[in-house]
């Protein structure tokens, strides 16, 4: 005689979620520029883990010093370490239009970039990738004659490692040495990516064109970088073992500036606003302004940190600061349930056979000798088969939990679908624990049948429709029918047509604050969005960040990380066909032709929270999308451009009220009289963060394209009267033209509002800028 009873064998546990991976930790010594800094910056690479975002903060070094900042002092530097994340895309470039749009005009995929080199600093590359190799193509494919730049040979890179695709390689520890936290042997003193986030960000910038992507056995497309010709460079600053030192990471910038690269992508960022007068005064900002100052467009990822507002990790505006959106391929697969109810999951999987249905079977149910309950929690999550009944499984979907554990790197996936091999399972289905809130999970891949429930709530209903199908003996109270049954549907096919390009929840949001009071600044951030959810990229061979991908030669992540040098690509793009472009206008070509509406002409949405953050999503404003999604095409013929020069930037800082002594302790000069403000500078958009009754900004366009008239037209901001001269004008070609907006505040109001101004010309061309407005004041008696 048996009975039906209900039960919860999973027990709860706490959540810890971590954001980002690897901690770069300000500090350093030595000369140059890094002496003069007081304090030091720490930064962590951008991916997201498989899970909601939180900081684990650390204490930051001072420079020149080996004391820790508010951490009591002593000799031993704070190395704690945080893990990185999952996700990639082989369809990018066709949700970006390249194939069809930019590649076509610059002569197709074999020569979209060529000649231009983006120099990338993170933890290195695997050189013997295909999507690094040069020997795809007979076509006449020189390092281009510019870029001085040279390729380090080590033991583990040993010479041949660059190529005309590969230029250059060097790595950069010096103050990691000096601190004695290098382990040679782990962190690989070489440009050899021992991580992977390296060689995953250099891919999808410009890695080769048609590679195919293979993962776990399936063939999910073939991959291309955005710029599939353009030329890499390599500064490894970032490390497995301990992340990284601010100095470090200066140094690598200044490399890749004496080599003249073209451009620069950052995936990393500060773990928390720089301390000081003002944002904008931290080591890596000021050595990326050295960089512009030398004709260097620099892309930034603008951090993980969202969606709160002013989550901005990335500051200054000579900064291109790139934010994470959705494209609309999804990887998704499906458990049905005797029940007939279908539940989602996560996994790049087959599915069972056919219709049949299996019997399922929870790990902790099916230990040998009838033991009543797991040793360890490793045993309900799959590791380890010893301890399993393959008698009682076999032929079984196996039920495995997805703890902590996993993020941490206790537990694998593929650790888990070892054990369902060995003990002859069907499948396998990971559910995630129901006291788990906030649980973002990317799709894995497995080779055998299987998913993972990526909700709680899911997690819950699966859990009680298996729990209820239980019959136990009355008398010795054990299982004596596993009566719940389930098949799994495959994830191996992409579905295509949600609404996308949408701002992910973890992607930094604006205002971009001016300093640590939390006031805000008159610049705009982020710049744009991109792809930055589930990328496919290549994977280093060594590569052991992410556990599940391990072995494998692409990987698919997710976050700003990847956002970021999607952008650097298109900007590759750019300076391949206007050469002489500054890094400002370049930035301006990006900022005024990007896309407003998704893919169904509904606004851009924004996530709002970390759990089911669909069901919180609203309207996109510029704090979450910036001038919008990025749209490569257009970028490549603007018609006008807003170009702005070191000179103006050096204005903006000397502005800021006490920065004298700060701005030439940095660059070496000294500051004149300014009155220069971010809303000043001859950027892309308008942003005032205070409007105290009135105020006057100009923006001067430049015509890069044939003679054009215009017309201006704006959308005010509520609370807000703006006027605007001239409303019309003629520009001929190369020529400049200065518009003068006057705004009026009409209303006393804290809330920030938008509207934009559109630059309409008689041949087609199209530019709009935001318009914003915080705090507003009316004069009062």
């Amino acid at each position: 005689m048996g009975v039906v009873r209900r039960e919860r064998w999973a027990a709860p546990f706490l959540w810890v979620p971590v954001l980002g991976a690897v901690l770069l930790l300000g500090g350093g010594g030595g000369g140059g520029v890094v002496r003069g800094f007081e304090e030091g910056t720490a930064v962590y690479i951008v991916t997201m883990k498989q899970a909601a975002a939180s900081h684990k903060r650390l204490d930051l070094e001072r420079f020149g010093s080996s004391s820790v900042a508010g951490g009591g002092g002593g000799d031993t530097p704070a190395t704690s370490v945080l893990r990185k994340p999952r996700t990639a895309t082989t369809y990018t470039p066709e949700f970006l239009g390249l194939p069809q749009g930019a590649w076509v005009q610059e002569g197709g995929p074999q020569c979209a970039g060529q000649g231009v080199v983006i120099g990338l600093i993170d933890t290195g590359i695997d050189p013997n990738h295909p999507s690094f190799a040069d020997d795809l193509t007979t076509d006449n494919y020189p390092v281009p004659a510019h870029y001085a730049g040279n390729c380090e040979v080590t033991n583990d890179f040993p010479s041949g490692s660059c190529n005309r695709k590969l230029v250059g390689a060097q790595h950069f520890a010096a103050s990691a040495i000096t601190r004695g936290v290098f382990n040679a042997s782990q962190d690989l003193a070489s440009p050899s990516d021992s991580d992977g986030h390296g060689t995953h960000t250099a891919s999808i910038a410009a890695g080769n064109h048609g590679i195919p992507v293979i993962v776990a056995g399936h063939h999910f497309g073939n991959a291309s970088g955005m710029a599939p010709r353009a030329h890499i460079a390599v500064y490894k600053a970032l490390y497995k073992g301990f992340g990284g030192f601010a100095a470090d990471v200066v140094a690598a910038i200044d490399q890749a500036a004496e080599d003249n690269v073209d451009i620069i992508s950052l995936s990393i960022t500060p773990n928390r606003r720089p301390p000081g007068l003002a944002t904008f005064f931290n080591p890596i900002d000021m050595a990326l302004m050295s960089a512009v100052k030398a004709g260097i467009f620099v892309v930034q990822a603008a951090g993980n940190t969202g969606p709160s507002p002013k989550s901005m990790s990335s500051y200054s505006p000579w900064i291109f600061t790139v934010g994470a959106s959705a494209h609309d391929r999804q990887y998704k697969n499906y458990v049905v349930l005797g029940n007939n109810l279908t539940i989602p999951g996560v996994g790049l999987a087959p599915g069972t056979d056919g219709d049949s249905m299996y019997n399922l079977i929870a790990a902790p149910h099916a230990l040998m000798n009838y033991t009543t309950s797991p040793i360890e929690m490793s045993l309900g999550e799959c590791q380890d088969s010893s301890h399993l009944d393959k008698d009682l499984i076999s032929g079984k979907i196996l039920v495995c939990s997805y703890s902590i554990r996993f993020v941490l790197g206790l537990s694998s996936v593929k650790q888990a679908l070892d054990t369902a091999k060995n003990v002859s399972a069907a499948g396998v289905i990971f559910y995630l624990d129901p006291f788990v809130l906030g649980f973002q999970l990317n799709p894995t891949p497995m080779d055998i049948p299987g998913l993972i429930i990526p909700s709680s709530d899911d997690s819950k209903i699966f859990l009680s429709y298996y729990n209820e199908s239980l019959v136990r003996d009355e008398t010795s109270n054990r299982i004596v029918s596993f009566g719940a049954v389930a098949k799994i549907l495959g994830g191996l096919e992409p579905n295509y047509g949600s609404s996308s390009p949408k701002v992910m929840f973890y992607s930094a949001r604006g205002p971009d604050p001016e300093d640590n009071t939390l006031a805000n600044a008159d610049i705009l951030k982020p710049n744009l969005i991109a792809p930055g959810s589930s990328i496919w990229g290549a994977w280093s061979s060594l590569g052991l960040d992410s556990a599940e991908f391990t072995g494998e030669s692409f990987a698919m992540l997710s976050g700003t990380s990847m956002a970021a040098p999607h952008v650097a690509g298109l900007a590759a793009l750019i300076k391949q066909k206007f050469p002489s472009f500054s890094p400002a206008a370049i930035g301006s070509a990006l900022s005024t032709t990007t896309t407003l509406s998704d893919r169904q002409g509904n606004p851009i949405m924004s996530q709002r929270t970390y759990s089911n953050p669909d069901s919180t999503q609203t309207p996109a404003t510029p704090f979450d999308m910036g001038n919008g999604f990025a749209n490569a095409t257009a970028a490549l013929d603007p018609g006008l451009t807003f170009d702005c020069s070191y000179e103006d930037y050096f204005s903006f800082l000397c502005g800021i009220n006490g920065s004298g002594p700060v701005v030439t302790n940095y660059t070496g000069n000294n500051c004149g009289v300014s009155t220069m403000t971010g809303a000043d500078l001859n950027l892309p958009s308008i942003t005032i963060a205070v409007l105290n009754q009135s105020r006057t900004i100009t923006r001067t366009v430049t015509n890069v394209a044939s003679d054009e008239n215009y017309t201006v037209s704006y959308n005010a901001p509520y609370g807000v009267a703006v006027s605007a001269a001239p409303t019309q004008f003629f520009i001929p070609s190369g020529q400049k033209q200065a518009v003068t907006f006057i705004v009026n505040a009409t209303t006393n109001n804290s809330s920030a509002s938008f509207g934009f101004v559109e630059f309409y010309g008689d041949r087609g061309h199209q530019a709009i800028i935001p318009f914003l407005v915080m705090s507003k004041v009316v004069y009062s008696s």
